[in-house]
């Protein structure tokens, strides 16, 4: 058995949980070391929340979680891994923890819960003890507190060492000597309140991820609080168990730059890479030690690239007439995202904003020649602000200057924010711009705001672009993906090669993706999607006949035409429309929308009308009709997806492979794409595969598109692992550009001396002018060929050629 390599050639994602243990993916791994992968990417590993499928609700960093297979069962994995040739890369959680039922579980918690400010773990937990007269809301209940006197009960737990007050699943500590107090009494007496689940909105006084009351965050930038929770996870990687990690939102951290140095120091500088979504044009900071990100940028890339922006345009015009919307209610894309960041900022956030002016006005009075400014308009003026920050944050530490960019972008936002209030209050925009760029003010409370500043503006990016406005503007949804941005809807050939040597220059390493546990869509969804900005005439004529259809089966009728345009486009995206995936997607959808109804505030009756619809519009009758139309886009989105895999394969960066996409996958986001690998929804059963793997790869012919897929990812898969000097981190990359009527269809580069990728793009725009006709493509001298045909080529090839059996081509020279 060859060494691993330090950096992996490839990873391969797999969904750890109690229905997929660690025994269970090491009966993959065989079949995994074939496909050519180097390593599996682990989703968390440590303890959590019993019964969790994701394993971001950790509860204990010093075990590896139990309903997995603990640490024996993680090492025995590990050993097999080895023995194939594999490496572990593990996903890690420094920004939270779990806030559980009961809390016991949450060792640290508990403590704090029951022993407050004075507790040996206070400081883990970025608390507001000066709030709420030194307490910590805990909003667990299900009505106010005097409605549910009568479900609290104190008794003894075992396991928590001593009486505690219960609540349903709930085991709350009970601080010293309050045991035997009459029950209100008893309330009063604890470090904590416990209170209504709606009031989290406005009294929490805990940081939290995102809008998420049951994931507390902790202060990962105290060096002991490192220390504790990354013992387990540097041991691991020190004992050879892993080889290397990937840190789940390290925008939720107050210093993200230190942490990853910490990091990097601590793990001997294991390959890392960071789940940081970038604008278009923003780059990953340079001080971040790490390879690079996840790479939801290089989806952004990839996928623009099968993306026809004048499609788009044509879709987007429909969409507003078929719906109707208004321009900040789903009908322009500006305008809904600005909506929804004031929605969320005054809403769901308001928490967090009055936390901010608090921090902001104890600053204020430090400054003895400064009058302070009233509550109100610190909270208007820090909404504004909060809104007009275009990325997810600054990176300002206290003590130290803020960046250039920085700079400019807080000064940017600030101008902004000072025309949307008025003039009078300009000096407020600029006292909390300054205060955010750590010069206003010195001491603990202007430090205070300008780390909690950046990291709630980190929350209201994602919560009202992903989560809210995503799901109102909606003319076509692979667009509204994260990473991705309906203002950027296209790349060019030009613009992908551009980010390819990009990354080769600064982050030949980074991680690159096209579907994670955390997509919206998965990869193969979206291409089918893209397919629609090729056709968007069709897309009109298909809609504008549903409501006559829908008529003459007698269907429910939809709610609304948004619901309408945007649940037929997510069924022609999954293709086979199943009420079971189909109605659930439809109901997260309108209620992450909020414009009719909302997860805090269901409105009964229209969530009734959408099910009903969903279930006998496309999911009834007319399943038959969107299976038509699914039919129609068939070649192109296949185009589309063996296009998008190749590319992601063979490009600089380290590309991750998402359980089971090697295969068509057709999924929708959480629960629906993180399933068991064992049991894929919307793809391919596993049943043989083994067998089918070693087939093609012994030369024998697809007999269908899942086995075209198959092998093109193995192929390339394997390729990457056995020729460094083609895809390592110093291979050269260079594009090769075609000549002839058809040039912008071809995206082709060359890596390294002996790999050429070439790939059709908007192959219905092709079909559409003529195909290839006499485009050609110059290749390097030599002969070259096909690692997937088998046929050599060699000069000034045409692309109708070259390209006459697939949509794609991996050429080779050598061995």
């Amino acid at each position: 058995m060859s060494a691993l390599p330090a950096t992996p050639t490839a990873t391969y994602r797999v969904q750890v949980q109690p229905g997929f243990t660690f025994a269970d993916t090491a009966r993959w791994v065989p079949y995994l070391a074939t496909l050519g992968v180097s390593h599996l990417h682990l989703s968390p590993v440590l303890e959590a929340v019993p019964g969790s499928t994701h394993g971001y609700d950790v509860v204990d960093h010093s075990r590896v979680r139990e309903e997995l297979g603990g640490e024996q069962g993680l090492r025995a994995l590990s050993r097999t891994a080895r023995e194939h040739g594999l490496g572990l890369i593990l996903d890690i959680v420094p920004n939270h923890m779990a806030v559980p039922a009961p809390e016991h579980l949450n060792g640290p918690l508990w403590e704090v819960l029951r022993d407050g400010p004075e507790s040996a773990y206070a400081h883990w937990f970025d608390i507001d003890w000066a709030a709420l007269d030194g307490k910590v809301l805990l909003p667990v209940l299900g009505d106010p507190l005097p409605d549910v006197l009568g479900q609290l009960t104190v008794g003894t737990d075992k396991r928590a060492d001593g009486k505690v007050l219960r609540y349903y699943d709930h085991a709350f500590p009970l601080r010293a000597g309050t045991e035997d107090l009459p029950l209100p009494e008893l309330l009063d007496a604890q470090w904590y309140r416990l209170a209504y689940w709606r009031e989290a909105r406005t009294e929490l006084n805990y940081r939290r991820f995102f809008t998420i009351s049951d994931l507390i965050a902790i202060r990962v930038e105290r060096q002991d609080v490192f220390d504790t929770t990354h013992a387990t996870v540097l041991r691991l990687l020190e004992e050879g168990v892993a080889d290397g990690l990937r840190i789940d939102h390290p925008d939720g951290l107050a210093d993200p730059a230190g942490y990853l140095r910490r990091l990097a120091e601590a793990s001997g500088g294991r390959w890392t890479v960071v789940e940081k979504i970038l604008q278009r044009d923003e780059p990953l900071p340079a001080d971040w030690e790490c390879a690079g990100t996840t790479g939801y940028d290089a989806l952004d890339r990839i996928d623009g690239l099968f993306t026809d922006p004048a499609g788009v345009g044509e879709l987007t015009d429909f969409y507003r007439e078929f719906t109707g919307a208004e321009d900040d209610r789903g009908g322009r894309w500006e305008p809904t995202a600005r909506r929804a960041a004031h929605r969320i900022v005054s809403h769901d956030l308001t928490a967090e904003v009055e936390r901010l002016r608090r921090a902001a006005e104890r600053a204020r009075a430090t400054l003895p020649d400064e009058h302070p400014y009233r509550p109100e308009v610190l909270s208007e003026v820090l909404r504004e602000l909060l809104v007009a920050i275009p990325v997810y944050r600054p990176y300002v530490v206290p003590g130290r200057p803020a960046t250039d960019a920085d700079t400019a972008l807080l000064e940017r936002a600030a101008d902004q924010a000072r025309t949307a209030v008025a003039p009078e209050l300009s000096g407020a925009v600029y006292f909390l711009r300054d205060l955010a760029l750590g010069r206003a003010a010195q001491g603990p409370d202007a430090a205070d705001f300008a780390v909690r500043f950046a990291q709630v503006a980190s929350a209201l990016h994602a919560k009202s672009i992903e989560d809210t406005a995503f799901y109102r503007y909606t003319p076509l949804l692979s667009l509204c993906e994260v990473g991705r941005s309906p203002a950027r809807p296209a790349t060019t050939p030009e613009e992908f090669h551009a980010y390819c040597a990009d990354i080769l220059r600064d982050r030949p390493t980074t991680g690159t993706v096209l579907s994670t546990h955390d997509t919206k869509r998965s990869a193969d969804l979206r291409l089918r999607l893209a397919v629609l900005s090729e056709l968007p005439s069709q897309w009109r004529h298909w809609m504008n006949e549903r409501p006559a259809v829908a008529e003459r089966h007698g269907d429910a009728a939809a709610p609304d035409p948004h619901t309408a345009y945007t649940v037929f486009q997510t069924g022609v995206g999954i293709g086979f429309c199943h009420p079971d995936r189909l109605v659930p997607a439809a109901l997260k959808a309108v209620r992450e929308a909020g414009l009719r109804t909302a997860w805090t505030a269901q409105d009964a009756a229209y969530e009734k009308a959408v099910a009903d619809f969903t279930e006998q519009g496309p999911c009834g009758p007319q399943i038959y009709e969107v299976g038509e139309f699914v039919n129609q886009l068939r070649p192109y989105a296949e185009a589309n997806a063996l296009g998008a895999a190749l590319l992601h394969l063979t490009m600089p960066g380290v590309p991750d492979v998402y359980q089971n996409t090697e295969f068509p996958v057709y999924t929708l986001v959480d629960p629906d794409n993180r399933g068991p690998m064992d049991a894929p929804v919307g793809g391919t059963q596993r049943f043989g595969i083994d067998r089918t793997l070693a087939a093609l790869l012994d030369g024998a012919e697809p007999h269908s598109f899942d086995e075209v897929k198959l092998r093109l990812t193995a192929v390339a898969l394997r390729l990457r692992r056995d020729r460094p000097d083609c895809f390592g981190p110093t291979a050269a990359y260079a594009a090769l550009a075609a000549e002839g009527p058809a040039r912008s269809h071809c995206v082709a580069f060359r890596r390294g001396p002996a790999a050429l990728t070439v790939v059709t793009r908007l192959s219905r725009r092709l079909a559409e002018a003529g195909g290839w006709r006499e485009t050609l493509l110059p290749l390097p001298p030599g002969p070259w060929t096909d690692r997937l045909s088998g046929t050599t080529f060699e000069g000034r090839v045409l692309l109708s050629d070259l390209l006459s059996t697939s949509s794609v081509a991996l050429l080779t020279q050598g061995a």
